[in-house]
């Protein structure tokens, strides 16, 4: 996700003061109807909505939208406006109504209903690294659409995330399959924030709490999530690959089978990188050339990031990292996502760093990595040569949406 603005929320069935982006102190459901040429979405949103800071959408005026304390009355509010600056076909309505109601109504009842053309679904993110995450456990073929996954993920006409992720039936042994569209429709391999969010999803359709772990098949073979006491949750992500023909990356070997600290000319300037694969490519530069006091938050990601992610030398396009090292067990990492752009977080990007930190000698076996949306802790194991990532996952919001 780029620096954009995110529904910061919690579940509808808890009543805790949170920080969101609407300013009202009660729990409602918001209805929302798209329509932009032949697409339409329709979404119900469900949480407790309490804070003072509102950043609304640029369509819709925040003074015209006003919402009916649930426990006074069960009326609502209804808008609809008309943007004539970006798509003059554009139509958006908003309802919101009581849900006081919903508050025993389980997440799993919730996620349970089936309705011909509706899809129900519930936020997630993992530091900031959001995800719209969908009960496929009774199919092997996605709910959505790469065409539409584009359409649901945009943060002004959709519901807004970096991708979809399908939970689905376990194959080849394991308890669980992912699967994930990014934002641009493209399936990634794996997705190391994305793992967390999909070990809090199952726990809640299981209805399970407390310490559990369970095998999941991804793109990049298998991984095992475990939610730890605390809620975190640990992904053994592991063993990470190095040789230059498997990240894939058409730079030269230069340590053993391995790409490290090699030269790679970048809009006219020579940056150091290393290459790892998480399962996924990642390109992971401690500087330029000559001049490695790389200070991450200077950097233009925009203008820099795609020229790396397309550059000819990545025949699968790549993942980008640059980090600056504070301590042998302290980083600090902005990423620029394949098919997502820059993301306030990337799990298997954090990993990628503390391994290329290591094979450049720069960092100890265990580090904290700070990224964007906060810090994740990853240690890359001596004993079994597996990376293994420590993290938060948290639900953003319930909802439906009319595909």
């Amino acid at each position: 996700m780029s620096m954009k603005q995110s529904l910061r929320l919690k579940p509808f069935p808890t009543l805790k003061r949170s920080t969101s982006s609407f300013p009202f102190n009660l729990i409602a459901a918001a209805t929302t109807t798209v329509s932009a040429g032949m697409m339409s979405i329709g979404a119900t949103v469900s949480a407790p909505i309490t804070s003072s800071n509102l950043r609304s959408p640029s369509t819709v005026s925040p003074s015209s939208f006003s919402l009916i304390n649930p426990f006074r009355s069960s009326s609502f509010a209804k808008l609809t406006t008309t943007s004539l600056i970006r798509n003059p076909n554009f139509r958006f309505s908003v309802s919101a109504m009581s849900v006081a109601a919903q508050e025993n109504l389980s997440r799993t009842a919730f996620l349970d209903r089936r309705e011909s053309g509706v899809l129900h679904f519930v936020k997630y993110h993992g530091l900031g690294n959001d995800f719209i995450m969908v009960n496929n456990l009774d199919s092997m073929e996605p709910k959505v659409t790469p065409e539409q996954a584009v359409q649901l993920c945009d943060r002004n006409f959709g519901i807004g995330g970096d991708g979809i992720i399908f939970a689905m039936p376990g194959s080849n042994g394991t308890d669980y399959t992912m699967r994930i569209f990014n934002s641009d429709g493209s399936e990634p391999e794996m997705c190391g924030n994305g793992v967390r969010c999909f070990a809090k999803f199952i726990a809640d359709l299981n209805n399970s709490h407390g310490r559990q772990s369970f095998t999941v098949h991804t793109g990049a073979g298998l991984i095992v999530p475990e939610i730890q006491d605390d809620g975190k949750v640990k992904v053994d992500m592991g063993e990470p690959v190095l040789k230059a023909s498997d990240v894939p990356t058409k730079l030269p070997a230069n340590k053993d089978q391995s790409v490290v600290k090699a030269k790679i000319e970048v809009d006219g300037v020579n940056w150091n990188v290393t290459c790892v694969s998480m399962g996924n490519p990642h390109c992971i530069t401690f500087g330029r050339e000559g001049d490695e006091s790389l200070v991450v938050d200077e950097l233009n990601l925009a203008d820099i990031g795609p020229k790396f992610e397309h550059h000819a030398l990545f025949p699968a396009r790549t993942n980008t990292e640059f980090v600056q090292v504070f301590s042998r067990s302290h980083l600090k990492m902005r990423v620029w996502e394949r098919g997502a752009g820059e993301t306030l977080a990337c799990g298997t990007g954090a990993c990628a760093v503390v391994v290329a930190a290591i094979l450049e000698g720069r960092s100890e076996r265990n580090c904290t990595v700070d990224l964007p949306g906060g810090p994740l802790v990853i240690e890359w194991r001596e004993e079994d040569n597996h990376v293994y990532m420590t993290g938060p996952a948290e639900v953003v919001f319930y909802g439906s949406v009319h595909l």
